[in-house]
């Protein structure tokens, strides 16, 4: 984020950044109060949002108007001129986008009965007279906040109360004014921070086209709708501050139709509430845990849940519609129920094979470690039923789970994701310590779902990319356990975002690689101790890996643009915002960015080189006590470094200096100039001229990172010839290998213009639409009519449910 900021109070349409416009230096939303409808239909959220407010950090220091305060917008929502009183009036600015805002209410909460307790604790402290009518409401509500984290039940029951309680009669509606970026809040006559409505309720509506959601169809050909993880974020979901230092809690009411399953980023595990002669449920949600806005999470469809107790046969999906590339089964039957056992969560399974049980110690390091000495900690966050203080986190390794995906898909998910669950939380458990979330839940995404994964508080959302099985969808890929790897190790590179990502996150939005960088890095060892791994397999796996990784990080450094390789854009200016709190975050809105995995790769590469500083061991015991210090808090990169240097003194010493990594790593773009911190042993990568006679290879037994790898250095000849294809194909049963393994194979294709095989490359493209971006880019430049017209077909089938991100690069290049 930056402090700089535009003068006419929108974004220039060539600039790729996103402002941050609300004003959370002066005041602050502690919590937020949704009851959502949703009508997939028409495509629309009609709902309410409460907001339970207090004033911020420099709320002493004026009105609001200084520096960073939007300017005029662009179009009025009132009758009252909002000029006139620009100067004079404290504004609350919200973060907003694509919302239909029909008023803006101060609620009276003195109106609320079972506010009066807490009214009379403020009447029984100090003076013995009260407070006046006019402060009364806002000390119910500062009360209200302030409630110590044993009494959240109470808390929230309060809140939900409160949202309900009609508008204040003194003054009426508040005035209003929206522009592109922006909801902004002013009463009449308020001057100051102090004396503005603390409890405010906003009706509104979302647009089809708002970013922050995506109205869609599943892979049953039903209509669906979840936040996608929008570069926007939540802003066109809800008026809300989206800096992500206003922390705050959340509850939700929502209302689909009743056939419909609702997911979404809370704590408990919800139950429908039929209501009758309307069609519809009620589903409510809550969080105890402050986070930022932008971790809210939505999901709304006919999903169906997987569970251990049915057996392969009852899970046979019924015939499908005729979308394109549907899955078909006409055997079988399946409980369609979408209710069946929601109320019972899957806390082991029986099935599965991957239960942690630990890796063999490692040899630790030599290295000076001085600071590990102490394990005691203290939490330092806000007040909130934090797990780390309960004795029986610390033994729980495996939270309750659930998985969600549409018919078609329910047999993989069985099959393939649930039996993974349970001894991937297990090993992150063993890895980091405490689970920050008391349960979760997996959802199968459509198609159109523009990444491999995203994790929110408390659910997970998969890409049907990293399911493997035939294009008949019999749920059986090649390679057994060893097909799971990309389900497997996705899966932990989402769970490892619940402690770098969510529980702790980056308090400056730029430095991505805190939670992507991190979650590469944990990934491998998470998946590796899931799988059960000797040292020296997992040693290998880690090996192949990196090297992998090195390939793709070279490949992306040289075909992108310097600035968006720096993981400190903002340098000596992270983390610092306008005097109001408003700021921009740097190219965030570039929708290539949103394909690139510098953040990922290079962060990866980084987590490596100072653990081979100091030992793997020593590195992880050093994560759990960051973890211990720093959970339920935002960081920026020399938080994490310089407890790293502090803990190893001899870092420090032998000239690692936190001013070193940040020239030679995280302010500059590319990598440095060395190749020893890569850590590959010199035996991986070669070999690559053999004599083709003499192998002995069980070609079943390839992992799926080999192939990858063996694939890749063929892209590297100049001609193959369409024999040598065939029996690639046929050797090593590619189309039932996993997506990162059938990429390959269809950049090969491509290259070669293996025209029988242009198949692949379309089901790649319609199914796979995660990873096949820029395979739309390697058909056109081939200059070849026949593949410039298959990517021209595969844009029209699924242009109208693409991402819009991935779908502005796809036809960039294409039209």
């Amino acid at each position: 984020m930056t402090s700089e900021m535009d003068g006419d109070g929108d974004m220039d349409p060539g600039r790729d950044d996103l402002p941050l416009r609300a004003n959370t230096n002066h005041i602050l939303v502690r919590h937020y109060v949704l009851d959502l409808d949703i009508n997939l239909q028409t495509k629309v959220i009609t709902g309410t949002v409460v907001l339970f407010l207090e004033p911020g950090p420099l709320a002493e220091d004026g009105n609001g108007a200084g520096e960073g305060a939007p300017t005029p917008p662009q179009t009025s929502q009132t009758d009252d001129s909002w000029e006139d009183e620009r100067h004079r009036d404290f504004t609350l600015v919200l973060d907003c986008c694509d919302l239909t805002v029909s008023k803006v209410e101060e609620l009276d909460v003195t109106s609320v009965s079972d506010m009066q307790g807490l009214l009379k604790e403020v009447k029984g402290e100090g003076s013995s007279v009260g407070p006046q009518p006019d402060s009364q409401s806002a000390v119910l509500i500062q009360r209200l906040i302030s409630l110590p984290s044993t009494q959240w039940k109470k808390q929230h029951h309060l809140y939900f109360q409160c949202s309900h309680a009609p508008a204040s009669e003194g003054g009426g509606p508040l005035i209003f004014h929206i522009d592109r970026w922006s909801l902004q809040v002013r009463k009449r006559g308020v001057r100051t921070i102090q004396e503005f409505p603390r409890a405010l309720r906003v009706c509104y509506k979302t647009k089809p086209e708002g970013g922050s959601v995506r109205w869609t169809i599943d892979q049953d050909n039903r209509s669906c709708v979840y936040t996608a993880g929008s570069p926007i974020n939540n802003r066109a979901l809800f008026p809300c501050q989206e800096p992500p230092v206003a922390m705050s809690t959340w509850q939700a009411q929502v209302r689909a139709p009743r056939e419909c399953v609702v997911l979404l980023s809370g704590e408990n595990q919800a139950q429908p509430t039929h209501l009758h002669h309307t069609g519809l449920s009620s589903w409510d949600y809550y969080v105890t845990m402050p986070m930022p806005a932008s971790t809210f999470t939505l999901a709304v469809g006919y999903w169906r849940q997987a569970t251990a107790q049915l057996s392969t046969a009852q899970l046979t999906p019924p015939v499908q519609g005729t979308r394109a590339g549907a899955s078909h089964t006409h055997a079988g039957s399946l409980d369609l129920n979408p209710f069946t056992n929601m109320d019972h969560p899957i806390i082991t399974s029986p099935q599965s094979t991957l239960v942690y049980s630990g890796l063999k110690d490692e040899k630790h390091s030599e290295s000076d470690c001085s600071g590990l000495g102490d394990d005691n900690f203290t939490c330092c966050h806000a007040d909130y039923p934090c797990p780390f203080t309960d004795p029986s986190a610390w033994s729980q390794e495996v939270v309750p789970h659930r998985m969600f995906a549409p018919s078609s898909l329910l047999q993989k998910a069985q099959v393939q994701v649930l039996p993974l669950l349970p001894g991937c939380l297990a090993a992150a458990h063993a890895t980091l310590g405490v689970h920050p979330f008391p349960r979760l839940d997996v959802l199968i995404v459509p198609a159109s779902f523009s990444s491999l994964g995203m994790a929110s508080p408390h659910i997970i959302f998969l890409s049907q990319s990293v399911l493997c099985g035939d294009r008949e969808g019999d749920g059986e890929g090649v390679g057994g356990e060893r097909g799971l790897s990309l389900c497997g190790s996705r899966l932990c590179h989402e769970l490892s975002h619940s402690w770098f990502g969510l529980a702790i996150g980056a308090r400056d939005w730029t430095e991505e690689w805190i939670s992507e960088g991190f979650a590469t890095y944990l990934e491998d060892i998470i998946w590796a101790r899931a799988q059960q791994l000797s040292s020296k397999e997992t040693e290998e796996q880690s090996q192949l890996k990196a090297l992998l990784r090195w390939r793709r990080l070279s490949d992306e450094l040289q075909n992108s643009e310097e600035q968006l390789q720096i993981l400190r854009p903002n340098m000596e200016s992270t983390g610092q915002v306008s005097e109001s709190g408003s700021s921009l975050v740097k190219h965030a809105l570039n929708p290539e960015k949103t394909f690139m995995q510098v953040h990922y790769l290079k962060g990866y590469f980084l987590l490596r080189f100072l653990a081979s500083k100091v030992g793997l061991e020593y590195f992880l015991h050093f994560f759990r006590l960051f973890i211990k210090k720093y959970h339920g808090q935002l960081i920026l990169s020399q938080d994490f470094l310089q407890m790293l240097l502090e803990t190893f003194p001899d870092m420090e010493r032998q000239g690692l200096t936190l001013e070193a990594i940040y020239a030679d790593w995280l302010d500059r773009p590319g990598v440095p100039k060395v190749a020893k911190w890569i850590g590959l042993s010199p035996s991986v990568g070669k070999g690559r001229k053999r004599k083709k006679a003499g192998l002995n290879v069980n070609f079943k037994e390839v992992m799926p990172e080999q192939l990858v790898l063996l694939l890749e250095i063929l892209l590297e000849e100049a001609e193959l010839s369409v024999t040598s294809l065939r029996t690639i194909k046929r050797t090593y049963d590619l189309p039932k290998q996993d997506a990162e393994v059938r990429h390959r194979w269809c950049e090969l294709v491509i290259k070669h213009k293996y025209a029988q095989a242009y198949g692949d490359v379309e089901h790649f493209l319609i199914h796979d639409q995660a990873m096949g971006v820029y395979l739309y880019g390697e058909l056109m430049i081939q200059e070849d009519p026949r593949q410039q017209a298959l990517a021209r077909r595969c844009l029209s089938l699924v242009q109208n449910e693409m991402d819009q991100s991935a779908r502005r690069v796809v036809e960039e290049m294409v039209l």
